[in-house]
């Protein structure tokens, strides 16, 4: 099917969502799920949390299909709806970071499994895959985001992730042009005091075959609970976190304390995986007089100049979207 004929068919199915065709809509839906649901964890910062917006958009869009006048794509609508959905969503919690935007300082933070980012980005060339491949991910970029005050948040994911005009951000956020610009530069100027000032350095990308080398020598040093091998790969400033508990600890040889309570805890099998377009290592425990390794935690590292720089900590609940077994 070329271009021309995917474009009819799929305006075929529209107007049949938009007349109450739910297998129509359930088609539609289903194709933009994976996007959606990247773009409200932008928002959220928390994946079961995107979940349910997601959930809640497309209950939004059923609803108000009526509404839908045809002149906008309708995949630019929905998007529309949840970032809509997510702002309500924070105004609700009005939570806000403890501290300047690390992860310790977001405790609702969690981690994106990789396998599922690829389920979002289109093999070919659609407007769709050069969002993804745009895509700002990396968990210091999501913790910077939720210093951001909603609008301002929805304003710099519309206008430099999603690429969206002035007029569509401004129309998104029901306001002016003029407020959407000015929350749009308040945002940038917020984030380039926590990031790089280099606009490329806010994406994360896939792991490199240096860095999968490198989270195979930890895997290898946790599995047999060597310290002094795990304190050689870390950067001598190496910061651990782990939310949703406010940790945070500096330095390599803050490895040492960590390894001497995985020691006295138990065995540990250790699987690659990764999160975040970010290199990680899913943990399983065999506790004294256990059986079976089960699974205990996930460690998301942030590798730079060829040392870990920085290893953010989650616990399991998120194995199974990672395709990861309970146990082994």
């Amino acid at each position: 099917m070329d271009r021309a004929e995917q474009a009819l068919r799929t305006e075929e199915i529209v107007t049949a969502a938009i007349a109450g065709d739910e297998r129509a809509f359930a088609t539609l839906t289903q194709r933009y799920r994976r996007e959606l649901h990247v773009h409200c964890y932008r928002m959220l910062a928390s994946f079961d949390e995107a979940e349910d917006a997601v959930q809640e958009t497309f209950l939004n869009a059923w609803r108000g299909r009526s509404r839908f006048d045809g002149g906008a794509q309708f995949r630019a609508w929905l998007y529309r709806i949840a970032t809509n959905v997510c702002l309500d969503m924070m105004r609700r919690s009005s939570r806000r970071p403890a501290g300047p935007g690390s992860p310790a300082e977001v405790p609702w933070i969690q981690p994106y499994p990789d396998a599922l980012l690829d389920q979002a980005a289109p093999a070919d060339e659609q407007p769709e895959a050069a969002v993804i491949r745009r895509e700002t991910i990396s968990l210091a970029f999501l913790a910077a985001l939720q210093v951001l005050p909603p609008r301002q948040r929805a304003a710099l994911i519309a206008r430099d992730v999603l690429g969206w005009p002035a007029s569509e951000t401004a129309a998104a956020l029901g306001t002016s042009i003029a407020a959407a610009n000015s929350a749009l530069q308040r945002a940038r100027t917020t984030m380039r005091s926590h990031l790089s000032p280099e606009r490329s350095e806010w994406s994360a990308r896939q792991p490199s075959a240096a860095e999968r080398e490198l989270l195979d020598q930890f895997i290898d040093a946790h599995e047999r609970l060597d310290t002094e091998a795990a304190v050689a790969l870390a950067a001598r400033d190496l910061r651990i976190t782990m939310p949703p508990f406010p940790v945070c600890l500096d330095g390599a040889d803050s490895i040492r304390p960590l390894m001497a309570e995985a020691t006295a805890m138990g065995d540990w099998r250790v699987l690659p995986t990764a999160a975040n377009r970010m290199p990680a290592a899913a943990g399983y425990l065999r506790r004294p007089r256990d059986s079976e390794f089960r699974a205990f935690k996930l460690d998301v590292m942030r590798i730079e100049a060829g040392v870990i720089a920085e290893i953010t900590v989650f616990n399991a609940d998120l194995f199974p979207a990672l395709g990861l077994p309970p146990v082994l």
